[in-house]
């Protein structure tokens, strides 16, 4: 865990932090980078980190793909789809893990930047941030789940808007589309984090994870799968301690201890 070239990585307790640290390239993600958030993603998979944050060194959260990388791979196509496919491991690990994943987006977020950014289950934007898809600028196709997760987040339209003409969109504006949960001041942003990071450590990480498995499979499941997935998980989550402990807590108007 020492070893990481383009990312830093530090725990404290429940809580895990992932800084993007290419500051002298904005962030940008090349083979090495997304192979190692696929590494840290899988290593932040475990069941005593409640909280995952993720931001980026300097004034960039990520600018996006590497294209000099790219451009000096003998064959690019085959060195791209490796490259996508670090990443999408990443971001599918980020997704179904049970821990809460705060994405705290401190500049620019564009391409695969903006991807990994909407991904985050909170996500704290900086006042000067912004977002912007930037593919099709160079004559790609998104990646990193965009095609996913913005759709579901801000309707067709408006991500055929973001994609076919690479609107770029400022943090209130974000805000405003209903892709980010809270703007701050640029200073402020590290701070929230860490802040939220701790309240959300003191809750049930199994809760958390049921909550986001739900949300996850509600998008290819129809009313009554969605509702027999759910009255399973709640049944199974009452006989965990969490489910106990949570019961027993509120019962005796006590605050929870949570595993």
């Amino acid at each position: 865990m020492t070893d990481y070239q383009t990312i830093a990585f530090e725990r404290s307790g429940a809580i895990a932090r992932i800084t993007l640290n290419r500051p002298d390239a904005a962030n940008g993600m090349n083979a090495v980078m997304t192979r190692e958030l696929a590494d840290v993603a899988a290593h932040c998979d475990d069941p005593t980190i409640k909280v995952v944050v993720i931001t980026g060194a300097g004034r960039f959260f990520c600018a996006g793909g590497d294209l000099k990388d790219f451009a000096s791979a003998p064959q690019r196509g085959r060195h791209l789809k490796g490259v996508a496919d670090d990443l999408h491991r990443a971001i599918s690990t980020f997704a179904r893990m049970d821990a809460v994943v705060i994405t705290a987006v401190n500049g620019t977020a564009a391409g695969a930047g903006f991807s990994l950014a909407v991904t985050g289950d909170l996500i704290l934007a900086a006042e000067s941030a912004s977002f912007t898809m930037a593919y099709t600028r160079v004559g790609l196709s998104p990646d990193g789940s965009s095609t996913y997760f913005l759709p579901r987040l801000i309707g067709m339209a408006r991500t055929k808007e973001l994609m076919l003409t690479n609107r770029t969109l400022s943090s209130r504006e974000a805000l405003d589309w209903g892709l980010v949960t809270e703007v701050l001041p640029d200073g402020d942003v590290a701070s929230r984090a860490d802040e939220l990071a701790a309240a959300m450590s003191t809750t049930s990480g199994g809760s958390n994870g049921g909550v986001k498995a739900l949300l996850l499979a509600s998008f290819a499941n129809g009313l009554e799968e969605q509702m027999e997935l759910e009255g399973r998980l709640i049944a199974r989550r009452a006989e965990t301690a969490d489910g106990r402990e949570g019961v027993d807590a509120f019962l005796a108007k006590r605050k929870p201890e949570f595993s």
